[in-house]
């Protein structure tokens, strides 16, 4: 990854989340957020991404599930915890695309408005710093 600021937008969303379902959760965790620079999901869902990544012309980075083991979201969902092993897949992935910085969420996630998909965002807390 790149140096310089970098603002990743983290998704978790269902089978069968569209294109819709995911702007939705995106617009309302964007709200005060500086400019994303990538998304991030986990690997398995990554290909999923592809057509809002064309579409905000952002790189989508593919999460393994170890990168998540052990990072603290600020939320805590019952669902993702059965799913993934962690309270909020968007922000559990959010935080693990920042590997080896230190990065903070900017708020919990967020969710579409169909219930589909989610959306949280993280930085790096350095460059949060000197924004």
């Amino acid at each position: 990854m790149e140096h310089g600021a970098v603002i990743v937008a983290g998704f978790g969303f269902r089978a069968g989340a569209s294109v819709f379902s995911l702007c939705s959760a995106y617009q309302l965790a964007r709200e005060g957020a500086p400019p994303v620079t990538h998304l991030a999901t986990f690997a398995d869902k990554a290909d999923d991404l592809a057509e809002l990544a064309n579409l905000l012309f952002l790189p989508v980075i593919a999460v393994a599930p170890e990168q998540v083991v052990g990072l603290q979201t600020l939320t805590l969902s019952k669902s993702s915890l059965a799913a993934r092993g962690v309270g909020s897949v968007a922000e559990a992935c959010a935080l693990a695309a920042l590997r080896g910085r230190e990065a903070r969420l900017l708020a919990p996630r967020r969710i579409s408005q169909d219930r589909m998909a989610t959306c949280a965002i993280a930085q790096d807390i350095a460059q949060g710093a000197s924004q």
